[in-house]
């Protein structure tokens, strides 16, 4: 039970504190630097990939759990996100004029990333603040749905360790750090919506409460035994793949133009390499 309520009180910090930070941001402060944003971005997916690839799957392979049943389960994660994140598209694209039958399969500018492009779409059509409010709690809801599987990555990772050490609370803190731009993506139309700001934060750090169910469901797979353990951390380093290539990734890339965050994205490999080995 100890173990389990200090995954609580660090999921809690990753997932309502991530998202309600970036809600403050969004609520108070305009957008910081992009170049700064992007090395920062790269940087975590670095870090993360080491994590999954030389942590995560290790361990499910030392489960002993036959390696194609690992590798669905890597699959799965892999889809279960990009389900999430075609329910965010489907419910914000509608409202975005250019992107039709034409538009490439995935996102061609960061806000379409962080799904916030709705945002603008209704301020160039000067729409009534209670469609702003409803966007914003769409979005709310959608990343909510989003938060359990990178949760379930924290879960795995503690199971694994069985502490709050190493890998597991590096993956808490970059979750948390990528929570941020979706906090930012959910308060800002709640604001313009007409909602308080204090109100609106605290919608969006709400929406960030999924981590912790989620934390818990990948701890509580994990400790039912090796073949449980090898399924919560394989469909958690798939969940997180998910994550660093089709969403941090692209969005460092939009953000700063260059060859510098693929820099940046070497020593977050080597950071994490040290962090797991040390």
């Amino acid at each position: 039970m100890e173990h389990l309520l200090l995954l609580v009180k660090v999921t809690a910090l990753s997932g309502v504190g991530g998202t309600g930070l970036g809600g403050a941001v969004g609520a108070l402060f305009k957008r910081d630097s992009s170049k700064t944003a992007s090395l920062l971005l790269s940087f975590a997916a670095g870090v993360m990939t080491a994590i999954v690839c030389l942590d995560l799957i290790l361990g499910a392979i030392n489960t002993k759990t036959n390696i194609f049943v690992i590798s669905l389960g890597i699959i799965f994660g892999c889809l279960v996100v990009y389900l999430l994140n075609l329910l965010i598209d489907r419910f914000t694209n509608k409202e975005v004029h250019h992107i039709d039958v034409y538009h490439p399969k995935t996102a061609d500018n960061l806000d379409e990333i962080i799904h916030s492009n709705h945002l603008s779409e209704h301020l160039k059509k000067n729409d009534t603040r209670l469609s702003l409010f409803v966007a914003g709690i769409i979005m709310a809801c959608a990343i909510a749905l989003h938060n359990i599987p990178e949760g379930m990555t924290i879960g795995a990772s503690f199971a694994n360790s069985k502490s709050m050490q190493g890998s597991a609370m590096i993956l808490a803190i970059l979750i948390g750090l990528h929570n941020i731009p979706e906090g930012m993506a959910i308060a800002v139309p709640l604001i313009n919506g007409g909602i308080k700001r204090r109100l609106a934060i605290f919608i969006t750090a709400l929406s960030g409460f999924p981590t912790v169910i989620g934390g818990i469901l990948g701890y509580l797979i994990g400790d039912l035994g090796p073949f449980g353990l090898a399924l919560s951390l394989s469909f958690a380093s798939g969940a997180m793949l998910y994550v660093v290539f089709a969403e941090i990734l692209p969005q460092s890339i939009l953000m700063y133009r260059s060859k510098l965050p693929a820099f940046f994205v070497i020593l977050g490999l080597l950071v994490g390499l040290i962090v797991i080995y040390m």
